[in-house]
């Protein structure tokens, strides 16, 4: 027998690559899927038994494919072949040469780059990505966003008949598209991490399981594009912010601002591997913005006490930030360096370029933003005011408590 667990770390690292296989071979993403699915339930039965065989990637994909063609012969499928063909799969490709001859390729990153076409939103990129190469059920994906298990399984169900109706094929984006699909994967994956780190909604600070999975994911294709400096930076990226994570909520799962964490809770060996990873991609030629986010990361992960923060450093990088990538929530960040350097009224008119500004300019961040410089300015009341304000907009519950707390502080 062998250890199921180490099964289960197995079979999640083959999952994409067995649905990619099975994908580029007979198109038809829902039902490749099912089979895979069904192939991995069949493997963790067996294999927690029997040990593992010798080819556990070929073993799963033998497995999946007879699931798949016993379906295609059945009447539903012959009607849903009448019906549509997706990624137009030659009719002697669905029946054709024996799944044992299947080539010792791995689909992951087709796969991935599907999953984050253009077509499809934010958040069904997000979901199809979890599904189909994290190997997350509908239901783990649902419970992480907080949203019914049906809401989920409708988002995913209109991403794959996103891409289908897009024409998507399943193949690697031509060298001039390549890179903008990219950074699609990026954007997707960082997104998670984000939804993690940091939840949108609910009771909970962080949603580890997503966060965790990002990170998973980032290695993963760190391995599959080994010298794309910006994969490297995003890994540090995740990593040194992830680093803080165990000093970020209170034992009652209240939220603790970077200033008053406990830095000796902080992951030192994530430190150490982020750093290690910016410190290598940086210098290799053209600097993206995953890179000055994880320099910017470390400097404040380096930082022994919030006092020692080389702020010069940071507003340094902000600025080239916004250069390379110009958003408002860096001109956010900025705006803060600006506050420790030059001063928080130097902030706050940076601040204020942002006022007209309809992504942002009534979200509770930008009002937080402008609470924290003018409680540094010592203008309570009118800091106060902001934050109750940004309070009655978040709608993290940590977050609307710490808020509220902020503002209870600084009224007489």
């Amino acid at each position: 027998m062998i250890d199921g667990r180490r099964v289960e770390e197995l079979l999640r690292e083959l999952a994409p690559q067995v649905l990619g296989a099975l994908v580029r071979r007979y198109g038809m993403f829902d039902a490749c899927e099912d089979a895979v699915q069904e192939a991995l339930l069949t493997a963790a039965q067996k294999w927690t038994v029997d040990g593992l065989p010798d080819n556990p990637r070929g073993w799963l994909v033998t497995v999946g494919s007879h699931r798949l063609l016993d379906e295609l012969r059945s009447e539903t499928a012959r009607r849903r072949r009448e019906q549509a063909q997706w990624l137009a799969t030659p009719q002697s490709a669905l029946l054709g040469a024996p799944a044992d001859a299947e080539p010792d390729t791995d689909d992951s990153l087709s796969l991935l780059f599907l999953c984050c076409h253009p077509a499809l939103s934010a958040p069904s990129q997000i979901a199809l990505t979890l599904r189909a190469v994290g190997g997350l059920s509908t239901e783990q994906i649902a419970a992480a966003f907080l949203v019914p298990q049906a809401t989920m399984a409708q988002r995913i169900s209109r991403a794959k008949a996103g891409v289908q109706a897009a024409g998507a094929t399943f193949a690697m984006p031509d060298a001039a598209d390549r890179d903008a699909r990219l950074r699609a994967v990026l954007q997707v994956l960082y997104l998670i991490f984000n939804e993690g780190y940091a939840a949108t909604t609910g009771p909970d600070l962080t949603a580890p399981q997503l966060s965790d999975e990002a990170i998973r994911l980032t290695r993963w294709l760190r391995r599959l594009l080994p010298d794309d400096a910006e994969v490297a930076g995003l890994l540090a990226l995740m990593l040194l912010t992830d680093a803080r994570r165990p000093a970020r909520t209170a034992p009652d799962g209240s939220l603790v601002p970077l200033a008053e964490q406990d830095r000796s809770r902080w992951d030192a060996a994530r430190i150490a591997e982020g750093v290690a990873l910016v410190s290598e991609a940086l210098p290799r030629g053209q600097v993206g913005p995953y890179q000055l986010q994880a320099a910017i990361a470390a400097v404040h992960d380096e930082s022994p006490a919030m006092a020692d923060t080389d702020w010069p450093q940071i507003l340094a990088l902000y600025e080239l930030l916004e250069q390379v990538a110009p958003s408002p929530a860096v001109t956010m960040n900025r705006a803060v360096a600006v506050g420790h350097v030059i001063g928080p009224r130097a902030g706050l008119d940076l601040l204020s370029t942002l006022d007209a500004d309809t992504r942002v300019r009534d979200h509770h961040r930008l009002l937080a933003t402008r609470a924290h410089l003018l409680e540094q300015a010592g203008d309570h009341p009118a800091a106060a005011a902001a934050f109750r304000a940004a309070a009655a907009r978040a709608t993290s519950l940590p977050e609307r408590r710490h808020l509220t707390t902020r503002a209870t502080r600084l009224t007489p």
